[in-house]
């Protein structure tokens, strides 16, 4: 579990970075990721939040691994997880 954890904060940095670099809105834009790193397939993610970017092999494989250790929790955590980005996502268009 720890490792998943390092992988993830990695992902987020990357994510949070490659927003500030292209003047997105970093919260819309994770937010994006996230709900697709959930839900979705890994091609999903390179057609949807990750399009705009050359994402290399070595991401790929990183990126594989995140989604393959999400889709391995529990459906219970899997379904809370997916809960709070309703939630977030809730409050989001609400502000």
């Amino acid at each position: 579990m720890k490792g998943s954890s390092a992988l993830l904060l990695v992902a987020f940095t990357l994510f949070c970075i490659c927003g500030l670099a292209t003047g997105e809105d970093n919260a819309e834009f994770f937010m994006d990721f996230l709900q697709t790193l959930l839900v979705g397939t890994p091609e999903e993610l390179y057609e949807g939040p990750l399009g705009k970017y050359s994402v290399n092999e070595d991401a790929k494989a990183a990126l594989t691994e995140l989604k393959s250790c999400i889709d391995g929790l529990q459906p219970m955590h899997k379904a809370q997880l997916v809960q709070l980005l309703v939630q977030v996502l809730g409050n989001a268009d609400s502000a």
